[in-house]
């Protein structure tokens, strides 16, 4: 896929406020401080699209930019630990999960796993919510500059090991380092493939 023009859209705290879902639309999510922003800034091929942060939490709305005018691609607020009162995190889980089950034209969840980590229960629980919900998701493991590749291997064999304790099967994953752009043609050509099977 060539990216042509990637466009910020919009922010908003509730789902029934997003775009019209005519275009096929992708989530990005995962725990706080993965890496999102850069990821995405890698995949779209600007630096500066979505905000990056030090401070886990940052983002706080349900983010859309329009990508090529054909598909839009969303980023969420991140799970798990972030600054802020309890009554605040909750309501980001709820507007989470309020998109998640509602949003029509969503055609995959990219959850983001931080793989210089061994499995973090706060990854799992968020996976088995996906599947009870029966919400179609794909894995990206990022960060895997920061690591040696044994290492990597190491703990994405023991994240999968973990996840078949409870799933039949493992998803399609990708692993990732938004320094090196790692995984950035595979990622875009899952996007395209799931373009195909888009029907208003």
């Amino acid at each position: 896929m060539k990216l042509i023009e990637a466009k910020f859209i919009q922010s908003a705290s509730d789902y029934r406020k997003s775009p019209q879902p005519l275009m096929p639309e992708y989530a990005f999510i995962g725990r706080s401080n993965v890496g999102k922003s850069s990821l995405i800034n890698m995949l779209v091929a600007n630096k500066t699209l979505a905000k990056t942060s030090q401070t886990p939490g940052k983002t706080q709305l349900i983010n859309h930019f329009q990508i090529n005018n054909a598909w839009f691609l969303v980023d969420l607020p991140g799970y798990g630990f972030a600054r802020a009162p309890k009554a605040e995190r909750a309501k980001w889980d709820k507007m989470i999960w309020d998109y998640l089950t509602n949003r029509e034209n969503l055609m995959c969840v990219f959850v983001l796993i931080d793989i210089r980590h061994e499995p973090q229960t706060v990854d799992l629980d968020f996976i088995d919510a996906l599947g009870e919900k029966e919400i179609p998701f794909y894995l990206v493991f990022t960060k895997a500059d920061k690591i040696g590749k044994v290492t990597a291997d190491a703990n994405i064999d023991l994240f999968k090991k973990t996840m078949l304790m409870t799933w039949t099967k493992i998803p399609p994953y990708f692993v990732t380092s938004s320094e090196k752009r790692l995984g950035r043609e595979e990622l875009l050509k899952a996007i395209e493939d799931l373009n195909q099977s888009f029907k208003k």
